[in-house]
Parts: C-alpha cells; sequence; structure tokens
C-alpha cells in the first residue's frame, strides 16, 4: 500500500531544498497520497490545471498573466473546479504574488498557499523526485544490508547464525555497512529496491560478545554508506546432513525473495564449522554478477559434460 505524507511534513523536511515559505494554511493538515479511482491515476503534481486535477498545484508566471486577464467570478469557478477529487495545495514559483482574489479565495477554503523562489519547471522536478522518496512503499527485513564489490547485498537467517559476525569479516575485508539488524527497503522503480538505515542505527552493527561497535570509528568514514540499490538475499542456513544428501549440485534453476513485488536473486548458503563465509559470500557476488551479465558455469560445465559423453560415443 501507498504510504501518505502531509504538506506539513514535506515542508519540515525539503523547505531548504525547495525555497519554500508559507503564505497561509499552514495550520491545515492536507495528506499528499497517491489516490486513485477505478478509472485513471490522478497526478500529484503538476502546473495549475483544471483537466489533470493535480493535488499540488503549482503556480508559474504563466497562469498568473492568466488569471490577471479574467475577471473574479471567473477565477473563482475554475479554481472551485479543482477540489473536486482531493484537497488541493498551492504552490507559487518564482516567489510571485498571488492576486487578493486568489488568496481570498484559499482562506475561505482552506487550502495551503506556499511560495518559492525555484523556477515552476524545476520546483516541479524536485517536488516529483521528494515525494517519490516519501511516498514510496517501504517494508524493513531482518538482515544486515551490504555493499561487496559494488553490489547491494541483503545478509538474512535465523538470530544468532552469524549475519553480523560475517558483516564484520566483510568490513575488515573492505567491504562497506548500510545497515545492521533493520534495513528499510523503499521501491523506487518497477523492478528497483533501494536500502537504507534507520537514523538511529546508522553506522552502529551488533555482534554478540563484543556489544554495539561504532563501524565508522572502527574501519573509518568509506567503511559506511547511506544507501544502495538491493540486487542479491544471501540466506544462511544451518548446514543439514539430510538436505546435504538430498542437494542437487548442478541445479540451474533460478531462486528469488520477492520484496515489495519486486523479484530479487536469492542465494541459500549453509552454515558449518570449517567453512570460511566471508571467502564464499564474495565467490557469491563474483557469480552473480556472472550471470548478470549472462554467462551461468552450471550451464557451461553440463554442456561440456555432454559434449564430452557425446564424443566419446564416435
Amino acid at each position: 500500500m501507498d504510504h501518505s505524507v502531509s504538506i506539513q511534513q514535506l515542508f519540515a523536511l525539503h523547505s531548504k531544498q525547495l525555497e519554500l515559505q508559507w503564505i497561509s494554511g499552514e495550520e491545515h493538515l492536507v495528506n499528499i497520497t497517491p489516490d486513485k479511482d477505478d478509472t485513471q491515476d490522478y497526478p500529484i503534481v503538476g502546473y495549475f490545471s483544471t483537466i489533470h486535477p493535480n493535488q499540488i498545484q503549482v503556480i508559474g508566471l504563466k497562469e498568473l498573466d492568466y488569471f490577471k486577464s479574467l475577471p473574479d467570478a471567473a477565477v473563482n469557478n475554475i479554481l472551485s473546479s479543482i477540489g473536486d477529487i482531493r484537497q488541493p495545495v498551492f504552490i507559487v514559483a518564482m516567489q510571485a504574488r498571488l492576486p487578493d482574489s486568489i488568496l481570498k479565495y484559499t482562506v475561505e477554503k482552506n487550502i495551503p498557499v506556499l511560495i518559492s523562489a525555484l523556477s515552476g519547471r524545476k520546483l516541479i522536478e524536485y517536488l516529483r523526485y521528494y515525494l517519490s522518496q516519501l511516498i514510496s512503499e517501504k517494508t524493513i527485513r531482518h538482515g544486515v544490508f551490504m555493499e561487496v564489490m559494488g553490489i547491494g547485498l541483503l545478509i538474512s537467517g535465523p538470530s544468532g547464525i552469524g549475519k553480523s559476525e560475517l558483516a564484520l569479516e566483510l568490513l575488515s575485508r573492505g567491504h562497506r555497512l548500510v545497515a545492521d539488524d533493520a534495513p528499510e527497503f523503499t521501491r523506487t522503480g518497477p523492478d528497483v529496491l533501494h536500502g537504507t538505515c534507520p537514523d538511529t542505527l546508522h553506522g552502529f552493527i551488533e555482534v554478540r560478545g563484543l556489544g554495539v561497535l561504532n563501524v565508522r570509528a572502527m574501519f573509518g568514514e568509506t567503511a559506511v554508506i547511506h544507501t544502495k540499490r538491493l540486487r542479491l538475499v544471501i540466506n544462511m542456513e544451518l548446514f543439514s546432513e539430510d538436505a546435504h544428501q538430498t542437494l542437487n549440485r548442478l541445479d540451474t534453476t533460478e531462486h528469488y525473495e520477492n520484496i515489495l513485488d519486486v523479484d530479487i536473486p536469492l542465494l541459500n548458503i549453509p552454515v558449518a564449522p570449517g567453512r570460511n563465509m566471508a571467502v564464499i559470500v564474495e565467490a557469491a557476488v563474483r557469480n552473480h554478477v556472472l550471470r548478470q551479465s549472462g554467462y551461468n558455469a552450471t550451464k557451461d560445465f553440463i554442456q561440456r559434460q555432454q559434449q564430452t559423453i557425446n564424443k566419446n560415443k564416435t
């Protein structure tokens, strides 16, 4: 389900980047949300329009010139036609001044009005970017999210299996931490997930027996990054002799984990004494990169076996 954010929250988070100031209506809470009906999607942000009922109506210099050319009654008719679907918000670009008649109408109808120093085009571009980040679907997954060889990797598995210890060894090998324990993933595109860390946990990792460690202080500033695209999930599982006996060593099946309706490649790796998990994870990431480029070592090996068998038959 899509999230909503109020115009007040948007102002609190991004007023500096958007160069926003309140004109009126700050006390009126308005949620910005990509509402839908059965037939169409209504855009969130755009230039002032009665045909496309944007919730955030950006008023530029051309729109102001148009309003000034009309009598007050016509302006009121236009304004009254845009609030039928969602409570609108007006943002005036280029620090322009709204006509008194429009400002009076917005006060009467409890329509929040803000002003920005940005041009209309840039304001719309910035608004769409920041709102997409705030409204996008989000989920929190248990595990450690890292960047390994440039690839966003989520290390998952049951509690106590050694995820944080593996992350600590990967950090010592020059890889980077995004989030420990509770990374938050946001769907930023049709098949794209980005992971971040809650502010209170950013840069920290908990290792049993050592407690909470400050990764930045221990490994340096470059050992921590704020966000990364998720491309691979490695699930650590306890070694089972029964599962080992039935394991298909030449399995070519691709496995995926579905997160926010995005299928992410998944590898299940058994954990057993004597296995160097950091080396195995690095090899898994390298192999994943090769697979993404079109090369599958297992299929290559099977093909070579078959060629040898066919050759021996002749």
